[in-house]
């Protein structure tokens, strides 16, 4: 990709860079970080007309090259050219939303004032001809000296004229009275300025917007529909995904005994049905959940209701020691801690940066999903409630509130520690509202399905066959009275560590699923379905399924049990790649450490507290 066209996308948040970029690139994209940093970039390449090959860069959003947070340091050096593998850019397209041009054209004078190749994209004309803007395109290219190109990248429109305008080299390095701005006043007289010479506002008012925030920005009613909100999502991953598991389970079934039927060899035909099928299939079977949680996330996301959500509750979470800029890396946390903690560079306070970091692990991510999904489906009744609920989303939904309520507790007591008591006002954007890109959805939908599929295509994989060697070597003796498992290195390990977890209703088989799920959290679920088939004293018990066998109805987990380690997972730290993100952004093992003790005490805690309690009302 030497010859390639490299172009670099710039421009403020909820510009609709992100939505151009996944339309030019389409599913050929790939994330990497920038070495020294965990700020993650996106590139992706598609190929002109001329067949020439473009690759484009997605930067952070910014609203300055005065950068005031990591990520904003990021697009900063790339366009000044200190990032060494990101030195050279053909062009940059400065995107912009052409109904708020007197926020964003700031940053485009700026990098305008650096000597840069660019192509202004004037992006999201709809929402700004909507308003009643009339916008003279012509002389506003004029005015700066660079080309315009007008688009709607939501709806695709526009898109094969950047394409053309690439591909004929319509990007150049301005020659006007622009380059030489030097202090930022003189950038916003410039803006007022061009303005008032290109811009006739027939109608300043957007009554969409201000009707939908009278609802979502309001005290009380917003809140109860933030409530709502979540609420039926909850609801929505334990009912729409209930077929779909059906079906992935009887798949990895009907798949275990066609093979297992070609194959002879005891221990050949236990690695690959018990270990391999049972374990991928087991952790593969909840990915319609995870799907159908990350659809309504970036439903919500794209059309513009997150920013809302976040100004909603800074108050309370001001209270509870965060910034409402901590809200959108939290609820990032939903889908993985560790983007979770890499997206806290957005927030410029040292401070409230760390506090975030530290609690980013409570919120419950799409890998305690499957590990929920089955303890639930388990030993909690699929019922209705009041007529039209499903009680097994409705205990999803406390779970989800129980890692909610526990941030914001932690964060309150580390309110107590901090030497800086000052107060940080929240400043951000409120984009219009506008209808998600269906384009931009899917491609976060095959993303998340991708990864989900490469853990278990890999971490999962491998694990799953290293337990089934622990579990199955050395092998019992020909007198032996108890099943294989007990005789092997794995019983022998989880039967030393059970007095430890027995005062939290834990026995070996779950003290031995603990260890590799140190890796990743959806590990349990796949280590358990190892362990149990292999626990298990005939075929028929197999085929009954994880979720049979560890119910009270099967081989007797009481009910006390299957509840603390639903608690237990919804605060210890079983997670080696965010423990590494936090000692990435923090740089200090202490902190790592003090993380990792204080979130297996909870959960050691609260387990112990859940298990005594519901032994005392439920039996042991």
């Amino acid at each position: 990709m030497s010859d390639a066209l490299r172009i670099a996308l710039v421009g403020n948040p909820n510009c609709g860079k992100t939505s151009l970029f996944n339309h030019l690139t389409g599913t050929r994209q790939k994330v990497a970080n920038y070495a020294g940093v965990t700020v993650e970039r996106k590139t992706g390449t598609f190929n002109l007309p001329s067949e020439r090959i473009v690759r484009v860069l997605d930067l952070p959003g910014t609203y300055s090259l005065d950068a005031t947070s990591p990520d904003e340091e990021i697009t900063r050096d790339v366009v000044l050219g200190k990032i060494k593998d990101e030195q050279h850019q053909d062009a940059f397209l400065c995107v912009v939303d052409a109904s708020n041009l007197k926020l964003h054209l700031g940053l485009v004078l700026e990098v305008i004032a650096q000597g840069k190749p660019i192509l202004l994209v004037l992006n999201m004309m709809d929402e700004a001809r909507r308003r009643g803007m009339q916008i003279n395109t012509q002389k506003l290219s004029q005015r700066l000296g660079i080309p315009i190109v007008e688009t709607v990248a939501v709806r695709n429109a526009g898109i094969e004229n950047l394409i053309a305008a690439l591909d004929q080299g319509k990007f150049r390095t301005p020659d006007t009275e622009l380059s030489d701005i030097g202090i930022q006043g003189s950038i916003h007289q410039k803006v007022d300025s061009i303005l008032k010479d290109v811009v006739n506002f027939v109608n300043h008012e957007d009554k969409r917007t201000d009707f939908l925030d009278k609802i979502f920005l309001h005290p009380v009613f917003g809140l109860v529909s933030l409530a709502v909100m979540m609420f039926v999502v909850f609801q929505a991953v334990f009912s729409w995904a209930a077929p779909f598991m059906d079906g992935i389970e009887s798949l990895f079934g009907r798949l275990g005994e066609l093979i297992g039927a070609y194959i002879s060899h005891p221990l050949l035909h236990s690695l690959v049905v018990d270990g391999i099928i049972a374990g991928a299939g087991s952790v593969l079977v909840f990915l319609p959940q995870i799907l159908i949680l990350f659809f309504f996330i970036l439903v919500l996301e794209e059309s513009g209701y997150l920013p809302r959500a976040a100004f909603l509750l800074d108050k309370l979470m001001f209270k509870a020691g965060l910034s409402g800029r901590a809200f959108i890396p939290l609820l990032s946390s939903f889908a993985c801690a560790v983007p979770g903690v890499m997206a806290t560079r957005s927030i410029s306070d040292p401070r409230d940066r760390l506090v975030t970091i530290l609690v980013a692990p409570l919120m419950t991510c799409s890998a305690r999903l499957p590990v929920y999904a089955l303890l639930i489906a388990a030993f909690i009744p699929s019922t209705t409630v009041w007529g039209f609920l499903n009680l097994q989303g409705l205990v999803l939904f406390g779970l989800y509130m129980a890692g909610i309520v526990s941030a914001l507790l932690v964060a309150f007591v580390l309110k107590f520690f901090q030497k800086d008591k000052s107060q940080h006002a929240l400043l951000m954007e409120l984009p219009s509202y506008r209808i998600p890109d269906v384009k931009s959805i899917w491609i976060g939908l095959l993303d998340r399905a991708k990864i989900f599929l490469k853990r278990v295509g890999g971490i999962i994989f491998a694990l799953s066959i290293l337990l089934w060697f622990l579990c199955t070597f050395p092998q019992a003796p020909d007198n032996a009275a108890l099943p294989a498992i007990d005789y092997s290195f794995a019983g022998m390990l989880g039967h030393i560590m059970q007095p430890i977890f027995a005062p939290i209703g834990f026995n070996w088989q779950i003290c031995i699923a603990l260890i590799p799920a140190m890796a990743a959290r959806e590990v349990v679920v796949a280590a358990l379905g190892t362990v149990y088939a292999l626990s298990a004293t005939n075929d028929d018990a197999i085929a009954q399924g994880l979720s049979h066998l560890i119910s009270a109805d099967g081989t007797g987990w009481s009910l006390a049990t299957g509840l603390s380690l639903l608690v237990w997972f919804i605060y210890a730290p079983h997670c080696l790649a965010t423990l590494a993100t936090v000692k990435r952004e923090t740089g200090s093992l202490k902190i790592v450490g003090s993380m990792v003790a204080y979130l297996f005490g909870l959960a050691y805690l609260m387990s112990f507290l859940t298990y005594q309690i519901a032994s005392h009302y439920f039996g042991v």
